[in-house]
């Protein structure tokens, strides 16, 4: 039986960039990652940010912690695109409020954007 697909993924052109810089294979896993987390919502790949209206794409590759920040939007009916922000590589355990508060600001431009 096949699971149907939860959300489709859009990059930003920041999230773009990020994934153009990193290893080949880093960035393999992390796409597979997000896509297999499209069909499931995983914990350990896809996870709610406490506090705030972001979610983490979470990717661990040869010891390091790659992270895409994204949002929810509504296209048409459906409650289901998510726009990845932009992407770091995560050095502690908690995320930093620098790149929660850069999130953020890709969001609000978007949404803005959107509405004109």
């Amino acid at each position: 039986m096949n699971k149907a697909k939860r959300f489709d993924v859009v990059y930003s052109p920041p999230a773009a960039d990020f994934l153009e810089r990193i290893d080949a294979k880093a960035r393999d896993k992390i796409v597979y990652n997000i896509d297999r987390a499209s069909y499931a919502l995983e914990p350990e790949l896809f996870k709610k940010l406490t506090g705030t209206d972001l979610w983490e794409f979470r990717t661990l590759y040869s010891g390091k912690q790659y992270r895409l920040l994204a949002f929810w939007d509504r296209v048409g009916d459906r409650d289901t695109l998510v726009i990845a922000t932009h992407g770091f590589i995560k050095k502690a355990d908690k995320t930093p409020m620098k790149e929660i508060e850069r999130a953020n600001a890709i969001m609000q431009a978007y949404y803005k954007s959107k509405n004109q």
